[in-house]
């Protein structure tokens, strides 16, 4: 039976890879060249692990010292340089990509989290930000809006799969009940926000400021 320790490095194997084609894909539609694709590949498919790792103390971090997570990255980020096609044929891919790895981080996170013995509530919050943490950076590096600021539901769906993770070492369930209840959750939730439009509350504003405002961005 696979111990608890292979199982969460295999998720988080499989967390490096589905973010870093999403940083790919974005990096192709941007038009960066194939040493801008690798780095965002690497980028998304690992920051959010480093963060993690420095936060908690497990230094140096899983991703600069197990090689494993460098060839994960460029094996995603060549698979997209050359087969971006059949990538592209599926609806949305770079959002469907990130949900996965949001999903998948989440809740490893928030594990580790458990494991190096910070409270419930720090573990869910840890557990957030390591979903968040590689396409945050990732959106910043494309001069995007991160998707974390935006009214999606994108951070919300991290914390949910981070916090049944949490709340099933409460009440004693295993990493695999729990782990797997919190990954189906986070990313249900998060395509269901792509797919029907949810989102948080925004600030009203009227429609003429709406249109200055959308005026000026596009003039920069």
């Amino acid at each position: 039976m696979i111990n608890i320790e292979t199982l969460m490095h295999l998720l988080d194997l499989l967390g490096t890879f589905v973010f870093g084609v999403s940083g790919a894909v974005a990096a192709i539609n941007r038009r960066l060249d194939i040493f801008g694709i690798l780095v965002l590949s690497f980028v998304t498919g690992n920051f959010g692990g480093i963060t993690r790792d420095l936060l908690i103390g497990a230094v140096p971090p899983a991703a600069l010292i197990n090689a494993q997570y460098l060839l994960v990255s460029i094996l995603a980020g060549f698979i997209c340089f050359f087969w971006y096609a059949g990538i592209d044929r599926v609806r949305s891919p770079m959002l469907l990509f990130d949900a996965a790895g949001l999903s998948l981080f989440a809740v490893t996170g928030a594990e580790k989290a458990i494991e190096y013995g910070l409270s419930p509530v720090m573990s869910a919050l840890l557990g957030m930000l390591t979903g968040i943490g590689g396409g945050m950076l990732r959106d910043m590096l494309i001069t995007d809006i991160p998707q974390v600021l935006r009214s999606d539901l994108y951070a919300v769906a991290a914390l949910v799969g981070a916090s049944i993770v949490v709340i099933g070492h409460v009440v004693g369930l295993s990493y695999g009940v729990s782990g797997s209840v919190g990954l189906v959750s986070c990313f249900a939730l998060r395509y269901m926000a792509i797919r029907y439009g949810w989102h948080l509350p925004v600030a009203n504003i009227s429609a003429q400021r709406r249109a200055e405002i959308e005026r000026i961005d596009n003039e920069r």
